[in-house]
């Protein structure tokens, strides 16, 4: 992301990427045992599973011109997990 923001910012064009956590889907529900999601809850920082809505709600916001100064960042969407 860094990288092609630093091509792009000159376009006028942002680049930003959101890095989801593990999210209960049709997919992953199918192929991923119960105590996966419960080892991932039991590591998050937020002691709930993560939804398709949340993750929809950062991808939102990085399209937005509320986020229209903001250009080369990975959002970590994963209820904290990802600070260790």
């Amino acid at each position: 992301m860094r990288g092609l923001a630093g091509e792009l910012g000159s376009c006028g064009i942002t680049m930003n990427a959101v890095a989801p956590g593990l999210t209960p889907t049709k997919t992953t529900l199918a192929s991923i045992p119960p105590e996966a999601f419960q080892q991932m809850i039991s590591v998050q920082a937020v002691k709930r599973m993560g939804t398709p809505e949340d993750q929809a709600a950062a991808v939102s916001f990085l399209a937005s011109d509320d986020a229209g100064f903001i250009t080369g960042q990975t959002l970590l969407v994963d209820g904290g997990a990802g600070r260790h």
